[in-house]
């Protein structure tokens, strides 16, 4: 059995670790907003249960045993945001920290009921992909929006979704999973990015279009087909 500590913690090292091999203590301890030492001392007892490999001041790296308590934890927090989205009214900014509450404590049966409820979901609200049951994670090809070269026309994969100012930023905007953006310009020396989506243009900051991943349409790179998602704007 694994304690919600344990639970955050490799949760947390799995998403840096996503676009790394290994994961720096500071950035683990500034992700949870805890102390570097006491990150150092919760990686020793983790190591000490084969759940990370780490070797004091260097990187740490989730073992296959970690790996798979982690996928477990973000599947329950997946699919609780998204019944917490489309069964129970919560908006897209709101579920994030509601299902961080929940994940611990839903059972593997309650979970599958969930899952099987919505429909056996794909996605979540923000367009992260839902772990298989057996831990398997089907990513999308995509990059971040500020990335885009002008003129080439993309779709939202998916949102950063820990900050809910800026996820009810962009759901007033319409720039939501499965949306389709085109940037029309972007201002020289870091400058910010006009994006067209619908009939619509905004302009965007370059640092909150690297919060939101795309996919290239057409010149043979599929659209995402997955199971569509929208931030409800409704209220608990």
């Amino acid at each position: 059995m694994s304690t919600e500590a344990t639970q955050d913690y490799l949760k947390a090292i799995y998403a840096l670790q996503e676009n790394q091999e290994a994961v720096a203590t500071s950035a683990l301890a500034a992700r949870l907003g805890v102390t570097p030492p006491s990150v150092s001392a919760m990686l020793k007892k983790l190591a000490r249960r084969k759940l990370v490999r780490h070797t004091p001041y260097q990187p740490v790296r989730l073992t296959k045993a970690g790996a798979r308590i982690a996928l477990e934890v973000i599947r329950h927090h997946r699919i609780l945001e998204l019944y917490l989205a489309e069964v129970l009214g919560y908006r897209w900014d709101q579920v994030h920290a509601e299902a961080d509450r929940l994940e611990h404590v839903i059972s593997e049966e309650l979970e599958e009921r969930l899952f099987l409820a919505l429909g056996e979901p794909t996605r979540d609200p923000h367009g992260h992909p839902i772990p298989s049951r057996e831990g398997r994670v089907n990513e999308f090809a995509s990059a971040p929006l500020s990335d885009l070269p002008p003129d080439l026309p993309a779709v939202i994969v998916w949102v950063n979704d820990r900050d809910p100012a800026m996820l009810r930023y962009l759901g007033d905007r319409g720039l939501v999973p499965d949306a389709e953006v085109t940037v029309l310009a972007h201002a020289p020396f870091n400058g910010p990015l006009t994006v067209k989506s619908g009939r619509a243009a905004h302009v965007l900051g370059l640092d909150l279009a690297r919060h939101i991943q795309v996919q290239r349409t057409g010149a043979g790179v599929s659209r995402v087909t997955s199971q569509s998602v929208r931030p409800n704007r409704g209220s608990p």
